[in-house]
């Protein structure tokens, strides 16, 4: 049975985390969804963060990545939002940001996010953010 459970499993060993993405860009959203499900992650993309939280509470992501600039509900009060509420707030959160500089950094830090990444981003970096976070 065991050996069975083995063999279903994809050898990345990827299979079954699920992984949020919140970014109003199409392009980014479809690229991450590419990169993360060639890799054997179950992928979950949102538009903005209202449509982000609806999805949150029924798909239970394991890691959230969400743009910062985004209209109706910016980044930074979506991170706020997950953070607050006491069922999602050991769920990591990394900010995804064009910009590189201190001061978004540590408003990230402030609203709770657990990293930064600056778009656009790489294989690698998205891939060691996750195995870093997720236990």
């Amino acid at each position: 049975m065991e050996e069975e459970l083995l063999q279903m499993t994809d050898s990345n060993g990827n299979d079954g985390v699920k992984v949020l993405v919140i970014d109003d860009s199409k392009t980014i959203r479809r690229s991450a969804e590419n990169l993360l499900k060639k890799e054997g992650f179950d992928v979950i993309t949102a538009t903005d963060g209202f449509d982000a939280l609806a999805k949150i509470a029924d798909a239970r992501p394991e890691i959230i990545f969400v743009d910062i600039m985004m209209p109706r509900l910016d980044g930074y009060q979506t991170c706020a939002l997950i953070k607050n509420n006491s069922e999602f707030k050991a769920t990591p959160v990394v900010m995804l940001s064009s910009k590189d500089g201190l001061f978004d950094k540590a408003k990230g830090r402030i609203v709770g996010s657990d990293q930064y990444i600056t778009k656009p981003f790489s294989r690698d970096e998205l891939l060691g953010t996750i195995r870093t976070l997720v236990h």
